[in-house]
């Protein structure tokens, strides 16, 4: 299986998706990486065991164009990553505001960063 990154700014991932959808390619899903200040949205494409990922890095706040225009499965995932990481989708072509799998009363999105920290014990040894 070959895999293409592909690093590309928010405004060509239109222009990008539809190209690989001309050539044949299936919308496979999107994957989010919480970043801190920003978010990677890592969307992936198959043709033949061949994949293309194309990856575009969004500020928090900032709005993401929806491929879901294109691939209109492609509304789910960005559905959910707009429930779990707060992203928000411009032109979703069905837009759940948040609730797709959250109910309207959870506040906090459930994906966030998360460190855990080591106790040393007095002689220096981990507890």
């Amino acid at each position: 299986m070959a895999l293409e990154t592909k690093n590309i700014a928010k405004n060509q991932l239109l222009s990008e998706v539809q190209t690989l959808k001309n050539k044949g390619y299936r919308f496979v899903t999107m994957s989010c990486v919480d970043l801190g200040d920003s978010l990677d949205l890592i969307y992936h494409f198959d043709l033949e065991l061949q994949m293309v990922h194309l990856r575009i890095t969004l500020l928090k706040g900032d709005t993401a164009p929806s491929i879901s225009g294109i691939f209109f499965a492609a509304l789910l995932i960005e559905n959910e990553t707009k429930d779990h990481f707060g992203a928000n989708f411009d032109g979703l072509v069905l837009d759940f505001g948040g609730n797709l799998y959250l109910e309207e009363e959870v506040k906090k999105f459930p994906f966030c960063k998360v460190s855990v920290t080591k106790n040393e014990t007095a002689e220096g040894g981990a507890q």
